[in-house]
């Protein structure tokens, strides 16, 4: 059984990987938790959050001076002051949105079906844009225009959806709205600052219940984890889109979007007696009658979907011996 100082370094290291880069970090964890069983339950979602602000002062880390330098110059110049105001206009959209709509959202989006249609679509969308002939005409990320802030702050709110990419859309909108690729980029790790904080402060407020003087080991190492390998990604993902564009990123996505649905489909790591299954106990049939499933018994599963139903073929975990068993489920899907 995986202990859970391995699931936060592993979370943490996906966490670090993916934030700054278009392939959505939020869809990336959500498999990652499906697939491979890294976290179950109240705090291992919050947790996904709350690594997310390691990621967040990677940033503030390597644009320290730059920021430091807006900071103190916001009340007496005006180009730091005006840069300061597009960030928050940028960041109100997802702010507001947010805070209305956050909780239908996961409630109705946060699946891994979701995740990887919108990978996919992601990706997509992203080889188009690198294929477009733009003629870019903002070069640096604190002169962009006052609509160009906002409507970047509007494109930001689709990542709402798991598997878009808060990066991704604000990138993508930045390079449509005439911006050149490393403005784009490093504007997307601006605005992830108030967001990712914003965020933080919310998810840690409405969890705090779930939250223990226990966690506390746990949560440190995947910030420190999602930390120190932000950095490294940060600096190695301008240099590389500068050069190269965003080619590279638009297959990830659709590779692992598409996996992730042949392992839908498919029933993958289906999971007897989990909340994910249509009832908590199945019926195994046997030659001579049958029994219930216990609720740890679990198949993997090579499957075969039937229109009416689910025939499993798999190994139960929890036999002495290997046998061979086949069950019959009133439902399709995971």
């Amino acid at each position: 059984m995986m202990s859970d100082a391995l699931r936060a370094v592993i979370l943490g290291i996906v966490e670090g990987v993916t934030e700054f880069l278009p392939v959505s970090s939020t869809g990336h964890l959500l498999l990652a938790e499906r697939f491979f069983d890294l976290g179950e339950g109240n705090f291992w979602k919050s947790f996904a959050v709350l690594i997310q602000l390691g990621a967040i002062l990677a940033i503030v880390a390597i644009y320290f001076f730059k920021l430091w330098r807006v900071a103190l110059g916001m009340f007496s110049n005006p180009d730091d002051r005006r840069f300061v105001i597009g960030l928050l206009v940028a960041f109100l959209p997802a702010a507001v949105i947010g805070a209305a709509a956050g909780g239908y959202i996961k409630a109705f989006l946060f699946n891994p079906w979701v995740v990887c249609f919108s990978l996919i679509v992601g990706g997509a969308i992203l080889l188009w844009v690198d294929q477009l002939d733009l003629k870019p005409n903002q070069h640096d990320a604190m002169t962009f225009p006052l609509p160009m802030y906002l409507t970047i702050g509007f494109a930001q709110c689709l990542a709402m959806i798991p598997g878009v990419s808060r990066s991704g859309a604000s990138i993508v909108a930045a390079m449509l709205l005439g911006a050149d690729k490393r403005a784009a980029a490093e504007f997307s790790f601006f605005l992830a600052i108030p967001t990712m904080v914003g965020a933080f402060a919310y998810d840690l407020y409405k969890n705090r219940a779930d939250m223990t003087a226990d966690h506390a080991g746990i949560i440190a190492i995947g910030f420190a984890v999602s930390f120190v390998t932000a950095i490294i990604v940060v600096k190695t993902f301008l240099t590389y889109v500068t050069r190269h564009g965003f080619t590279l990123f638009a297959w990830w996505r659709v590779i692992v979007g598409t996996l992730g649905l042949v392992a839908l489909a498919m029933g993958k790591y289906w999971r007897w007696g989990s909340n994910d299954a249509p009832s908590r106990r199945r019926r195994v049939g046997k030659a001579n009658g049958s029994r219930e499933c216990a609720p740890d018994d679990k198949l993997r599963v090579p499957t075969i979907l039937h229109q009416y139903g689910i025939v499993m073929v798999g190994m139960a975990q929890s036999a002495p011996l290997p046998t061979l068993r086949i069950a019959f489920a009133g439902m399709t899907g995971p």
